[in-house]
């Protein structure tokens, strides 16, 4: 089941407008402090940047929002981005677009079309993606049945992760929640058995689209 669309990992993108040099940053984030210290991180590093603007969508929901225009006109830079990732679903991302004024005025509608833009090339950098729940089931096999089960991963739609390889085999089943008894029965009537379920546990995983 599909809880919510995010960013695989951290990126920038870059672009020009009218001499303007504007850079998105971008991260994966879960609450506002990891947020604020991501800003912090970026502004320091573009100290002498004519502005850095930075704003954040957080939460299943969507329920934390913030955003600053950092001396750009009120409502040209940070409020357009948070409403752009309020659009597209993407929460749980911080962005902050770094601006190196060229001399020439955007004016407001040009303000608002590269901010958004900038951010949308630094999501795109980073990877949009679903993150989704998935059983993980930990077993142990003989070495003939874990060769079977590498055989049947692809055609039962789960995949092996984490193997350790002892007189037997433990490793990793991850599986789609709702096909986990399949799954279970699945093993039982391979290893007759045999196979062992040690641990099942309920995680979020980042999956492309």
């Amino acid at each position: 089941m599909i809880r919510y669309k995010t960013i695989m990992e951290e990126a920038t993108a870059e672009q020009i407008i009218e001499k303007s040099r504007f850079i998105a940053h971008v991260k994966p984030v879960e609450s506002r402090e990891e947020a604020e210290a991501f800003f912090a991180q970026i502004r320091a590093k573009h100290r002498n940047a004519t502005h850095n603007v930075p704003a954040f969508v957080i939460g299943e929901k969507l329920e934390l929002q913030w955003a600053s225009d950092d001396g750009e006109p009120q409502g040209t830079s940070g409020a357009p981005m948070v409403q752009m990732l309020v659009k597209e679903n993407i929460t749980n991302v911080a962005v902050i677009v770094t601006r190196y004024f060229g001399g020439i005025k955007l004016g407001t509608g040009g303000l608002v079309r590269a901010y958004t833009s900038s951010a949308k090339l630094g999501l795109e950098a980073a990877g949009i993606c679903d993150v989704q729940e998935q059983t993980l089931l930990k077993v142990r096999v003989d070495y003939t049945y874990y060769d079977k089960l590498q055989n049947l991963s692809a055609s039962e739609g789960f995949f092996l992760q984490d193997a350790i390889y002892t007189d037997t085999v433990t490793v990793s089943l991850g599986i789609e929640p709702s096909y986990t008894d399949e799954i279970k029965k699945l093993l039982s009537n391979l290893t007759g058995g045999s196979g062992q379920v040690l641990e099942e546990t309920l995680q979020l995983v980042k999956v492309r689209p």
